[in-house]
């Protein structure tokens, strides 16, 4: 059976897509196929100049805006500032194992880049999204547990991998969720998940270790962990859908749909994250599509 490839993408002329965390590795890729397909891609990024110097030479359609995930405040300026209309929005945006850090609004770093940002930056775009919206979370959020008391890490002693599986156990939680109120409020809307398995990317670069950028061939490579996140961004997946790689532990290989943990798919527990989650950023009290 053929194996999906960035080649089987359809065409997205007429789209915009939202890549959150596009200056460089998953993020880039995804934008930069993205726009070959012919969507109009804006990267939601933390460093402009990089991500301007990044595409050059790229064909496509780009627009770079600043966008720190982390800073609530930062997030709250994107989406007041959208114009327009808005097709996918991409939560790539991520950052794992790094030491305790306080974002303006007090969260962890960590926890704030990986999920409260997105949660809040996709509840305020969401009155604008037509067509879906793809979290990219990770298979070590298997190994997390949800602290509805402490999500900012404030009370507890921090950890810097706890607070990395309990922030992408987080975003698994919160995709559920919102998939369940679009689909109460009648919208056509989908929450979708994606991961990469494990690819060697950036994205570990704080690690005291570095071990798993020294996997080799166990390990996709940022082209092959891209298409999860791009298979969950076109194709006709159900809501909630989980894509990661199709081998062994969906640590490396093609898009597939799968299941996430049984705590990912533990409706209590979703529902009472959002909850949380809104009473600590002010938002999500309601789903306005």
């Amino acid at each position: 059976m053929a194996k999906w490839t960035a080649d089987d993408l359809p065409d997205m002329t007429g789209r915009t897509v939202l890549v959150t965390g596009a200056g460089g590795g998953l993020g880039l890729i995804t934008a930069r196929e993205l726009a070959r397909a012919g969507a109009r891609v804006v990267l939601g990024v933390r460093n402009p100049d990089k991500a301007a110097e990044a595409i050059i030479g790229m064909a496509g359609t780009f627009e770079v805006r600043h966008l720190d995930v982390a800073d609530l405040g930062s997030v709250r300026q994107f989406a007041e500032t959208w114009t327009g209309d808005l097709d996918i929005v991409v939560n790539n945006a991520g950052v794992m194992d790094v030491p305790l850090t306080r974002t303006p609004q007090g969260f962890d770093v960590q926890t704030a880049t990986n999920y409260f940002g997105p949660f809040v930056l996709t509840n305020l775009l969401l009155p604008r999204i037509g067509d879906r919206v793809v979290s990219v979370t990770s298979q070590l959020h298997r190994q997390g547990r949800i602290d509805l008391d402490d999500l900012a890490w404030r009370s507890r002693k921090y950890h810097r991998m706890k607070a990395y599986y309990d922030s992408k156990l987080a975003i698994v939680l919160f995709s559920l969720e919102l998939q369940r109120r679009l689909t109460a409020s009648g919208s056509s809307v989908r929450s979708v998940l994606a991961h990469p398995g494990i690819a060697s990317t950036s994205l570990a670069a704080h690690s005291p270790s570095g071990f798993i950028n020294r996997l080799g061939f166990l390990i996709n490579t940022p082209e092959r962990g891209a298409l999860p996140i791009l298979y969950a961004a076109t194709q006709d997946v159900p809501g909630n859908a989980y894509v990661g790689p199709d081998g062994p532990g969906s640590i490396r290989g093609y898009p597939k749909v799968r299941k996430p943990s049984s705590a990912g798919l533990d409706e209590t527990t979703a529902r009472n994250l959002w909850r949380a989650t809104a009473a600590l950023t002010g938002v999500g009290t309601e789903v306005a599509r």
